[in-house]
């Protein structure tokens, strides 16, 4: 094998780890599969080992293959580096950004940073994975991932973008029908949405004193998007307990209403959306992402409402 090729094998072979599979990395790199199949041959012939147990069900890593795919992303990431700081030099970004985060988040307030980045930077390419999983940058060769809530230890390099607070609302027509809640207290007599999948992922723990469906308080919908949680409210559904950036502008324009507003300014109710990376270094098109999106955000966040709307 070649010795200009190798670079361009680890790259296959780190994307063929990443998806599981030579169709998943063909698909990922525009070829068929049997080119990508090829290529790892020639990557295993030239180090005379096996990097993958191959079966008709599954590809898996051999430990040489895991030995290799830790060293192959620090040499491929080191020569990303190199060629965005050469391109940096000539007021160029070039190559590929990959981010991972909420769907709602990336819908919203991801799309037109990313949008005005390549409209100014023609040579750049942007990955956004939207997931409601924890994405791993190290194990997913991801330039960064956007985490909302608090952050675990970790070796993990966090910048913080913006701060959440959650908000009780509702809308006009649930009122009209089911009456004002008299008191925090009696959130728990009313309809109330969730989010689908972990527990009380919505907070309402710090808002009844146990999270919804002990005792009163039951959801009568619940649901993994914030996008359809918002869209369940604005429906009448019930009452939500909802991050600023999901119905910030709703409230300010009327559509919802906030309940006990002083709820909000507890502690608890308080995150940071945080961007993590695994460089301590981020190279130049990360460092253009990251101010373009503070700027797009914000400071207050283009989502916060005045007090007591």
């Amino acid at each position: 094998m070649q010795t200009e090729k190798f670079a361009e094998y680890l790259g296959v072979f780190a994307d063929v780890a990443r998806e599981g599979s030579f169709s998943g990395a063909a698909r990922r790199r525009g070829i068929t599969p049997s080119s990508i199949a090829r290529q790892i041959d020639a990557l295993e012939a030239q180090l005379d080992t096996a990097l993958f147990l191959r079966s008709t069900r599954v590809l898996s890593l051999t430990d040489a293959g895991h030995a290799l795919l830790i060293r192959a992303r620090r040499v491929l990431d080191e020569l990303d580096d190199a060629q965005q700081e050469i391109a940096s030099m000539k007021g160029e970004i070039q190559g590929v950004l990959r981010v991972a985060c909420f769907p709602t988040f990336g819908k919203r307030y991801v799309i037109p940073v990313v949008a005005a980045l390549t409209s100014r930077h023609p040579g750049l390419r942007i990955e956004l994975d939207l997931t409601e999983r924890v994405a791993d940058p190290v194990a997913e060769r991801l330039d960064a991932v956007i985490r909302i809530g608090e952050l675990a230890d970790s070796t993990l390099i966090a910048t913080r973008i913006a701060t959440q607070q959650r908000l009780v609302c509702v809308s006009p027509a649930y009122l009209a029908h089911a009456g004002r809640p008299r008191a925090p207290a009696s959130l728990a007599e009313h309809r109330l949405l969730d989010k689908l999948h972990g527990a009380d992922l919505l907070g309402w723990a710090d808002v009844l004193g146990h999270p919804v469906g002990h005792g009163q308080g039951k959801a009568v919908f619940c649901c993994d998007d914030f996008e359809a949680l918002r869209g369940a409210v604005l429906e009448g559904m019930g009452i939500a307990c909802l991050p600023d950036w999901v119905v910030g502008e709703d409230i300010r324009a009327r559509r919802l209403v906030q309940l006990f507003p002083e709820l909000s300014e507890a502690e608890g109710m308080f995150t940071g959306i945080h961007l993590l990376r695994a460089l301590a270094e981020p190279g130049a098109k990360l460092r253009a992402f990251i101010d373009e999106l503070r700027g797009s955000i914000g400071s207050p966040p283009l989502w916060s409402i005045p007090v007591h709307v």
